[in-house]
């Protein structure tokens, strides 16, 4: 079952209760107990030591395992009986109480999480006093991607259906599609995974790409499959994939930091030939467009041809346009 984000927050305030009360317990046993996979329930531990009270010494989290077992260290310090009194310096409830507000605001949130959030935030107006007065002089406006956030995680929440219209970079294009989404997760950006229903497959789509989205009345309805494992990454080449080679000088040498290859060889000139693959080696016209004179595609020369081509286009038109 597709997990959104809200769901997975839910679960791992949870999961700090159910593991204070279970310490060393296994984590076959808990992954059960939470219906997720031993790989999700190790992604949320290694979440949780980031979370506390506050960010100084022995208020956050001090929760790991090796792989079959769970401890908590410092459940005691944290426990109702013996911690301290939140207490926040007023650019801390000034920074939370206008995140709040603007949460409250975005487009899709459920009713019902709208009213926690605006109790919580009228709770936290009363302790923070004047601090709160400063607060309402400031708002934040979110981008066109918080709304297709909030619209992707409604349509998860509710298993509807979605409309988009969606840039794809690598043609150069709008397209229009219904998806049937299964889970919001990001690498870098923001992703929604979906089955698309144009394609008949599973698609992956940059939130920041949606140009338009709308909720379907039609009722979401994706094939039984297994969340992709994204622990290598979200580019994940098949051994069949088409080999292409890339040479870079000094000033392009990050593409192999972020580009999964098979090989990176050092040049003379302190550069690198990389050899990766790809399925689509055609998207790989914007990364040379993108090095311009930092690097080249040699391999195949079909696809450099093609390189060479769209960097002289792109050349005519800057100067038709200076």
């Amino acid at each position: 079952m597709a997990v959104n984000a809200i769901d997975q927050t839910r679960r791992m305030l949870s999961l700090v209760t159910y593991l204070r009360d279970r310490p060393g317990a296994r984590v076959e046993e808990v992954a059960r107990a939470f219906g997720i996979s031993d790989d999700e329930l190790i992604s949320d531990l290694n979440v949780l030591p980031m979370c506390g009270t506050s960010f100084r010494g022995g208020d956050l989290l001090e929760i790991d395992t090796d792989g079959e077992r769970i401890w908590w260290r410092n459940s005691e310090a944290l426990g109702s009986d013996t911690a301290q009194p939140l207490r926040l310096a007023a650019d801390e409830a000034t920074a939370l109480l206008v995140a709040a507000r603007a949460v409250a605001t975005l487009p899709g949130l459920r009713e019902s999480d709208r009213e926690a959030l605006q109790r919580a935030t009228a709770k936290l107006e009363t302790a923070a006093g004047e601090s709160a007065g400063a607060s309402s002089r400031l708002s934040v406006t979110f981008e066109s991607e918080g709304g297709v956030f909030a619209d992707v995680d409604r349509a998860i929440a509710e298993r509807r259906r979605l409309w988009i219209r969606y840039y794809s970079p690598a043609r150069d294009e709008l397209t229009e599609r219904e998806v049937d989404p299964i889970r919001l997760f990001a690498v870098g950006h923001t992703y929604v995974e979906a089955w698309c229903r144009l394609s008949e497959a599973r698609r992956t789509f940059r939130l920041d790409r949606v140009a338009e989205i709308k909720l379907l009345d039609e009722r979401s309805d994706p094939p039984p499959i297994e969340p992709r494992d994204l622990s290598a990454g979200l580019v994940q080449p098949a051994a069949t994939d088409p080999e292409v080679v890339v040479e870079v000088g000094p000033g392009g040498r990050w593409v192999a930091e972020y580009y999964p290859h098979d090989s990176a060889e050092e040049l003379a000139d302190g550069g690198l030939r990389i050899t990766l693959r790809t399925p689509d080696p055609a998207s790989l016209r914007r990364l040379a467009l993108r090095l311009g004179a930092d690097g080249r595609i040699t391999a195949p020369e079909e696809l450099a041809r093609s390189a060479r081509e769209a960097a002289r286009e792109a050349l005519a038109a800057y100067g038709a346009d200076a």
